[in-house]
């Protein structure tokens, strides 16, 4: 106390200057300045300020729901089941969906799933994902052991990423990803303070990955950090392109020949539009290589019921699978997944449905895959159509789309807006010397 009793002044524990610098450098524009400004527009049109058009139309983010997709009614139906059980005496449901529901619930602790379940999700969801993986990859073996179940693929993504991050200055981890890229992994890098990598795709050649690029950025990045992982997105977000198989081997060729940790990005692998293109796992490429690499190279895989013809962003379902990891390192990696307790019982739930969805001769089949076509149909017509009108724009080319859910389009700005642009600045840089 001070010496009239008073207690002395202090300043706030937590300020801007005293935080993590490392969640400073977090950008993340998906949710950054520009939609923030678009849902103040929204708000001032539904409070009726006049504007030069009548809506705002969200194309920042992959959630299809909120685009007007229907979701799968087989899907709905379960998770009805599974969050209301008295549900399960109504003739109104189908029995195969009953039957879904009764397998998840008797996973669950009490017959809940607002039970927590064990942290690396429920065991009969993480043998149903190694069985799907295993009919994906023509046979190749998948162990329930290596699957664990997430909060979408970004939660696994940024828990891999923690345990590969480590070191100082020219020793800290480097992260090779993609240019364009989805920020979930500058953001990511950033916070966990590794170094940012950038690899740039050929646009001249539809975004395609060029193997003489890599060669080219690891050698630069080794000049101040140390590259430890190399991270992979195919389908491509943002840009949409597919990558052949033989690319695929040049990647694990690569990574083994440089030693790198693989991670696979495969959300979208249900989203192949182009005529020519076709999803190839990493895995199943790993694997049909050969033991020289199947048996060496570390690769982590995921998915996520948040793409593809599900669309269901909101209930937060996701696996990753790991490959040649270390067993004394996969220990530290469930002890890590253990401190979140477990992911949202409602999204392993939807992942189950996803890896085990209606089979010839059950009720729900037919309906389910009328479904399923007609959603991934709309959006291969979505994608044709978005490639096409944005080339018929004066100062636009895009590239055709032939896979996930995104354009990237070229702009070109007009000279005289680039002259104008530079008068601005020199006039702002001017005045803030006046």
């Amino acid at each position: 106390m001070s010496e009239n009793g008073a207690l002395p002044h202090r300043g706030r524990v937590l300020t801007v200057d005293t935080m993590n610098p490392n969640v400073k450098k977090v950008d993340y524009a998906v949710r950054g300045p520009i939609v923030q400004r678009a849902l103040q527009i929204e708000k001032e049109l539904k409070e009726g300020v006049k504007k030069p058009f009548e809506e705002v139309i969200k194309a920042n983010i992959g959630d299809a729901h909120a685009m007007g997709q229907r979701p799968i009614t087989f899907f709905r139906q379960v998770m009805a089941l599974c969050s209301y059980p008295q549900l399960l005496d109504d003739n109104k449901f189908p029995e195969d969906a009953k039957n879904r529901a009764r397998r998840i619930l008797q996973s669950c602790g009490g017959n809940s799933i607002g039970a927590y379940t064990t942290s690396q999700g429920i065991d009969c969801v993480r043998h149903d994902v190694a069985k799907y993986i295993q009919r994906r990859d023509g046979g190749i073996p998948s162990d329930p052991d290596n699957i664990y179940l997430t909060t979408g693929a970004s939660d696994g993504i940024v828990t891999i990423l923690k345990l590969l991050t480590t070191g100082e200055g020219r020793t800290r981890t480097g992260v090779m990803i993609s240019i364009p890229q989805y920020p979930l992994y500058s953001a990511s890098i950033a916070e966990l303070g590794a170094v940012q990598v950038n690899y740039y795709l050929n646009e001249e050649k539809c975004w395609s990955l060029d193997i003489s690029e890599l060669q080219r950025s690891l050698q630069a990045a080794r000049e101040h950090c140390n590259p430890r992982v190399l991270c992979i997105i195919n389908p491509g977000n943002p840009t949409g392109q597919v990558q052949s198989r033989q690319c695929i081997e040049d990647v694990i060729r690569f990574a083994a020949k440089e030693n790198l940790f693989l991670m696979a990005d495969e959300v979208y692998q249900d989203n192949v539009y182009a005529e020519g293109c076709e999803f190839h796992s990493f895995k199943k490429v790993l694997f049909e290589m050969g033991p020289e690499y199947s048996r060496k190279i570390e690769l982590v895989s995921f998915h996520s019921t948040s793409k593809c013809y599900m669309g269901e962003c909101g209930f937060r379902g996701g696996y990753m699978e790991v490959i040649n990891m270390d067993q004394e390192v996969k220990a530290q990696l469930s002890k890590l997944v253990s401190v979140r307790l477990c992911p949202p019982v409602p999204g392993q739930a939807l992942m189950d449905l996803v890896v085990n969805c209606p089979q010839p001769g059950e009720p729900s089949y037919q309906t389910f895959m009328k479904e399923r076509t007609a959603v991934l149909s709309a959006l291969a017509e979505k994608a044709k159509l978005t490639e096409e009108i944005l080339n018929t724009v004066p100062g636009i080319s895009c590239n055709p789309v032939q896979g996930a859910m995104y354009s990237f389009p070229r702009i070109t700005l007009p000279q005289r807006a680039i002259n104008e642009a530079k008068v601005a600045l020199c006039h702002m840089f001017f005045m803030s010397f006046a």
